[in-house]
């Protein structure tokens, strides 16, 4: 039971930090490093160059935060998902990622 009547507004959300400055120039250095990097430099470049071109239009960096975010939890749950496939789990299921980590830019 919740204390809020259901009446009640629904508090406002409160957005995320906005990452570091640097944050991009980091974050594409540790994908640089990986050995993955063949495949997602593009895919992040490519990401990268949406969110400049949005940002323009928009007068917000809202993009380009969303794609530092978004990169950031993909580095972060890849030792989990390294690990499930090493393990031989079914992977068949085709699950998005950004719909596991509950993002969507």
């Amino acid at each position: 039971m919740s204390a809020r009547p259901d009446h009640a507004p629904a508090p406002p959300s409160v957005p995320p930090p906005a990452p570091a400055p640097a944050a991009a120039v980091r974050l594409l250095a540790r994908i640089r490093a990986d050995r993955r990097a063949e495949r997602w430099v593009p895919a992040f470049e490519q990401d990268w160059a949406k969110a400049l071109e949005d940002a323009r239009y928009s007068y917000s960096l809202t993009p380009v935060h969303d794609v530092v975010r978004a990169w950031q939890a993909r580095l972060a749950v890849t030792p989990a998902v390294d690990a499930f496939l090493a393990a031989g789990m079914d992977d068949s299921d085709g699950v998005a990622s950004e719909d596991a980590l509950g993002i969507r830019p």
